[in-house]
């Protein structure tokens, strides 16, 4: 009795069995014409069966996505496109200015300069502005050696240099400056040296301070252009020269007509190194 009743039990998952077996069998017989027998569609006909989508209007509102655009309709939007930067904070601006303030002392070029009533040899930095980059205002240290004195000797000198205009050669990376023009104050270090004429001479004796002079220059210069896989350093180099006189020279040149030329101008050379 109880193996009837697990044979009418498992009559019904057997017989579902049978059915799909048949059903695979019979689909195997087919043959594989029906794939191919059915009706070729055009490219023309392909589009037409894709959905329409339609055109954009000026109160929608476009979103991008990685495979397909997507309109949503703004009643309220307008056809102009508003970009919001952040506000800037009193904090920001204050450090903007301050960073600003401190990236203006950094120097643009540098430069070494033989003689020129300012020592044997100096050198020092620069900075230039302007429109056209035509001013330049240095500060140079020299070096003087003591010759027949007891010591060497330092000067400082606060130079402000004006360049008109600057002429490029064509396909050459190399360019003229024409005119070099400017003035400069130089003072040497040393306690025997006054800018105030010292008690123990007379009044109006010498009527000139020794310590500081006031000097006046024009030159010429010649800047050579480094490709930028070339440069090691600076972007370009310039050498110059400059003929100049101080305040005393051209006084003397004016009162004893007996001094020649190169009594009373000095010529000076220099290597000037741009870096920014």
């Amino acid at each position: 009795m109880e193996r009837e009743k697990r044979r009418s039990k498992l009559a019904p998952l057997g017989l579902t069995i049978a059915m799909l077996c048949a059903a695979v069998w019979v689909s195997a017989q087919e043959p594989n014409d029906s794939i191919t027998s059915r009706p070729k569609i055009d490219g023309s006909q392909r589009m037409s069966s894709l959905p329409v989508r339609r055109p954009a209007e000026p109160t929608d509102t476009v979103i991008v996505t990685v495979r397909d655009t997507v309109w949503m309709n703004c009643p309220e939007a307008t056809d102009s496109i508003v970009a919001t930067l952040p506000e800037q904070t009193q904090d920001s601006r204050r450090g903007n200015l301050y960073r600003r303030g401190w990236n203006a002392l950094i120097p643009t070029h540098a430069k070494l300069q033989y003689a020129g009533n300012m020592g044997l040899l100096s050198v020092g930095v620069g900075w230039e502005y302007g429109k056209h980059k035509q001013w330049e205002t240095e500060i140079l240290f020299g070096y003087v050696p003591k010759y027949e004195s007891d010591r060497h000797k330092f000067t400082f000198t606060l130079k402000e240099n004006y360049i008109p205009w600057r002429l490029h050669l064509k396909e050459k990376p190399v360019s003229i400056e024409p005119l070099l023009c400017g003035l400069y104050f130089n003072s040497i270090f040393g306690d025997e040296f006054w800018i105030k004429e010292p008690d123990r001479f007379p009044s109006g004796y010498y009527g000139f301070s020794s310590r500081i002079r006031i000097n006046i220059f024009l030159g010429q210069a010649v800047t050579l252009y480094f490709p930028e896989h070339k440069r090691w350093a600076p972007r370009h180099i310039s050498l110059f020269y400059e003929v100049s006189s101080c305040d005393l020279y051209i006084v003397s040149a004016f009162t004893n007509k007996y001094l020649k030329p190169r009594d009373y101008l000095c010529l000076s050379l220099g290597l000037r190194m741009q870096i920014l």
